[in-house]
């Protein structure tokens, strides 16, 4: 059964990340408190899985998600799939590539995932 690891939000742009035992949805937003949340945008949260991260051999949080995900694969999410997060409705808006805006010392992240997408956006929507 998939279920939330860990929650995270940006206090303010290029802070660490600040995890959080529960966090307030705001529709069509984002996470109350996030510097990256932002009304009517495509990203508004940011999801990927634990098993990707350990994958990598990286920490949640490290690449700036929201939601670290445990047993459910993100990479297989379609644009346009819903899914139910405690009482807030997720919306898959697209599909990111985080090696674009951050680069792991290492490996390249994208390539270390096949190539493909690492995690995905999604809208906020209030049930």
């Amino acid at each position: 059964m998939p279920r939330v690891q860990n929650l995270f939000r940006a206090p303010k742009k290029h802070l660490p990340m600040e995890e959080l035992s529960e966090v307030r949805a705001v529709g069509d937003t984002g996470f109350e408190g996030c510097a990256h949340a932002r009304h009517g945008r495509e990203r508004q949260v940011l999801l990927v899985d634990r098993e990707t991260l350990e994958a990598m051999d990286l920490r949640p949080g490290i690449i700036r998600e929201n939601i670290t995900t445990d047993g459910l694969n993100v990479n297989s999410l379609q644009i346009g799939q819903q899914l139910g997060i405690g009482e807030a409705r997720l919306e898959v808006s697209a599909v990111c590539h985080p090696a674009i805006r951050w680069r792991p010392s290492g490996p390249d992240f994208a390539k270390s995932c096949g190539g493909g997408a690492a995690c995905c956006a999604v809208f906020w929507w209030p049930e």
